[in-house]
């Protein structure tokens, strides 16, 4: 039965008030502490349907925060702490929070600290607010920002949930989850948040680390988690017999989300934990469609990220705006039949039914299985060729030395274009003249990076992002 967010997290202490919710902070504490900020934000100005931004890393105080947001009739807006101050400050005049909580104050705008969540409250005040609070947005996160100033995506779903129903039809119904992702990226926080308001209990990682990750598997005796192909990446690397050696009895399936994973690194991970528990979305913040593939049906159409599902429909589009058919790579478009499911602040919702693209290229095989080429900015055109990054970034994934990297189309005076490479090598001691001779082997001429940047830094954010522009 559908209640308000407040209320589900009320009930669910009152069932078990021991009941690990956080870091195994018990459920009760948590609803006490979260219920003396709502009341703090509520006298600092907070009304029914406000914006409380909320800037923390992946800590219990972060949670308590979102949780007060809610209980106090708010929306919650999750923002990266390490967010670039222009970046910051169009968002928050976008905005215009009725509060900021953060480490720090934020000029212009009502501030209170992070650490308010963290106040171990009177009798009085941990007891539920009398009036139960909804707001009619219950999540407004920013998009990725990629590619220029993060959009403000407001959900249409108001602030109700069932707490004994399922984050989705993918995701276990009980689960000890554990949070690698920053809480302040749309998909970790959505996953996370709804697990905690049904019943999941969550382990934060302060910061995505591979080593750790496995670490936290074993150790915390995780049950479920959601990674970034990046994330996968990493962890792969630390080889068979690292991965081999931890213990993940306990590990009923783990979710992937957020880009396309190599396919040499989806099979490393299906390999490992069998193809039944590597379970792969592909969606956006807005949640207009969704894909999904279990690993067993991604061998059998390998590289797709699945068949539409939850009411969702995929087209693709030729330039021209007509259909493509079966095989033929052209512009992604889902839709879910019905209302919007979000609009950008400071815009109108989109009309019912609309059709809605993430950026993405691909193609339908005749089982309906979907498969991206790349972004559709990402095209690299090079004397006349159409060359996807994906693809060649895939390969080059593959050499040892080579952690992560970029391809992307720096300006040639004769082909247009010309594909350049920025290949993240850690430690790695390895010249541009090395991955020329490697790539000779593993690449098509055509294909071959023309140039090559070489550092020592990851080039993705722990979401798997990364601003492409700026090695244009």
């Amino acid at each position: 039965m559908r209640t308000s967010i407040s209320r589900a997290f009320t009930e669910l202490a009152q069932r078990d008030p021991d009941a690990p919710a956080v870091d195994d902070v018990p459920r009760g504490e948590v609803e006490a502490r979260a219920n003396a900020l709502a009341r703090r934000f509520r006298d600092a100005g907070v009304r029914t349907d406000d914006i409380v931004t909320i800037t923390g890393a992946n800590t219990v105080d972060t949670v308590v925060a979102t949780v007060a947001a809610w209980k106090a009739g708010a929306t919650p807006q999750p923002l990266s702490p390490r967010l670039p101050g222009a970046d910051r400050r169009a968002v928050l005049g976008l905005v215009r929070p009725a509060l900021v909580v953060a480490d720090d104050p934020v000029d212009g705008h009502p501030w209170m600290p992070l650490t308010s969540a963290g106040t171990t409250p009177s009798p009085a005040d941990a007891e539920p607010l009398a009036e139960d609070l909804a707001a009619a947005s219950w999540k407004a996160p920013t998009s990725s920002g990629s590619t220029g100033t993060p959009k403000v995506v407001v959900a249409a779903a108001s602030a109700h949930v069932d707490p004994d129903g399922r984050v989705a039809a993918f995701v276990p119904r009980h689960a000890r989850q554990l949070v690698a992702g920053p809480l302040h990226h749309a998909a970790p926080f959505v996953y996370a948040m709804r697990g905690l308001m049904t019943g999941h209990s969550l382990v934060l990682m302060p910061r995505f680390d591979a080593g750790t990750w496995l670490d936290f598997v074993a150790r915390a005796h995780v049950t479920w988690g959601m990674v970034v192909p990046t994330m996968m990446s990493r962890i792969a690397a630390l080889g068979p017999s690292r991965l081999d050696a931890t213990d993940t009895t306990a590990l009923d399936s783990v979710l992937h989300i957020g880009a396309v994973c190599p396919p040499h690194v989806k099979r490393e991970w299906i390999r490992w934990l069998g193809p039944e528990r590597v379970v792969e979305v592909y969606s956006g913040t807005e949640s207009n469609g969704l894909t999904t593939i279990r690993g067993d049906e991604w061998l059998r159409h390998e590289g797709s990220v699945g068949r539409p599902t939850g009411g969702t429909v995929v087209r693709i589009l030729r330039a021209d705006g007509s259909e493509a058919p079966v095989g033929e790579v052209g512009r992604i478009e889902m839709t879910r039949p019905g209302p919007a499911t979000y609009r950008y602040l400071g815009v109108d919702a989109p009309p019912a039914d609309a059709w809605h693209s993430l950026g993405d290229s691909g193609w339908l095989d005749d089982d309906g299985y979907l498969y991206i080429a790349d972004r559709q900015d990402d095209l690299i055109v090079s004397g006349g060729v159409n060359m996807w990054p994906a693809a060649v970034e895939s390969a080059l994934e593959r050499h040892p030395a080579v952690r992560s990297c970029l391809v992307v189309g720096q300006p040639d005076p004769n082909l247009g274009q010309r594909v350049h490479a920025v290949v993240d090598v850690g430690d790695a001691d390895v010249t541009a003249a090395e991955f020329d001779a490697w790539a000779a082997t593993a690449l098509d001429l055509e294909t071959r990076p023309r140039s090559w940047t070489i550092v020592h830094e990851p080039l993705r954010d722990d979401t798997g992002k990364a601003r492409r522009s700026a090695w244009r």
